[in-house]
């Protein structure tokens, strides 16, 4: 069940360079979110009507609160506007939203966590909630964010990280990790940048794992009514009678397999 809700900020801190950490009371939305899923949120300026979707890094329904980690990407998307938001603020926010990853995992299972880039936050709650063997592998193009953050949730050795300037841990790419550490598993769950995924998914089918990576496109409603945040799919679409998925609705989480990346 998704709520609208005028949440109050208790915390925001800058992370790294244009990243900002915003934890928000909202009691509703707390308590009905799962790992995978994403909120709306609306700016105080009239002249953007549009909300913007922003993944959940993490969620404490016991506390009700939620922790958004976003990048600042210019004023006319409003998160230059988020950015400046203090505590005691208040923020109107929708919510959660989305078909987030199954976390109802065997025990057994391994489990390969990837992250790219502004991607990274969402992985957090999925490492986080699963109660299975992990191992995290997570890319930037320079310095780490969050880094701690993914430490506290791993076992010993089971966080990699990469940066495409060799800033810290494997210079290159994610599948750079993988492949120099000769990292498998049974199961992958993804999020980052088009690319990143792309590969990761072609990787995963060459060797038989399955994959679920969580999309990323412009979005106007969040609820599936405006075919605005469609992506590619390999089979027709029930709903629309084209290849096309609703990023909003069916995903943001899809199967590798499914989805044109």
């Amino acid at each position: 069940m998704k709520y609208v809700e005028d949440s109050r900020v208790i915390r925001q801190e800058q992370l790294s360079d244009g990243i900002f950490s915003l934890l928000l009371q909202t009691e509703k939305i707390a308590a009905e979110a799962a790992p995978g899923q994403f909120v709306l949120l609306w700016c105080s300026d009239g002249s953007r009507i549009l909300p913007r979707p922003i993944s959940i890094c993490s969620a404490s329904p016991a506390d009700g609160t939620l922790r958004l980690v976003y990048r600042v990407t210019g004023k006319e998307t409003g998160t230059e506007e988020f950015s400046r938001l203090q505590e005691g603020d208040s923020l109107r926010i929708e919510g959660p939203l989305g078909n987030g990853f199954d976390m109802d995992l065997p025990e057994e299972e391994h489990l390969l966590i990837v992250g790219g880039g502004i991607g990274i936050p969402p992985m957090l709650w999925v490492a986080e909630a699963a109660g299975c063997r992990k191992t995290v592998v997570l890319g930037y193009r320079s310095t780490p964010f969050m880094e701690e953050d993914f430490k506290e949730r791993t076992e010993e050795n089971d966080l990699w990280i990469a940066t495409e300037d060799g800033t810290c841990g494997t210079r290159g790419n994610v599948l750079d990790v993988i492949r120099g550490q000769g990292i498998s598993a049974d199961r992958i769950y993804a999020c980052g940048p088009k690319p990143m995924l792309h590969f990761l998914a072609a990787w995963a089918e060459e060797n038989g794992i399955p994959c679920f990576v969580s999309m990323e496109e412009r979005m106007a409603c969040g609820i599936g009514a405006c075919l605005a945040c469609v992506c590619g799919t390999k089979e027709t679409d029930s709903h629309t009678n084209v290849r096309n998925r609703r990023v909003c609705k069916e995903g943001p989480v899809f199967r590798s397999t499914e989805v044109e990346i």
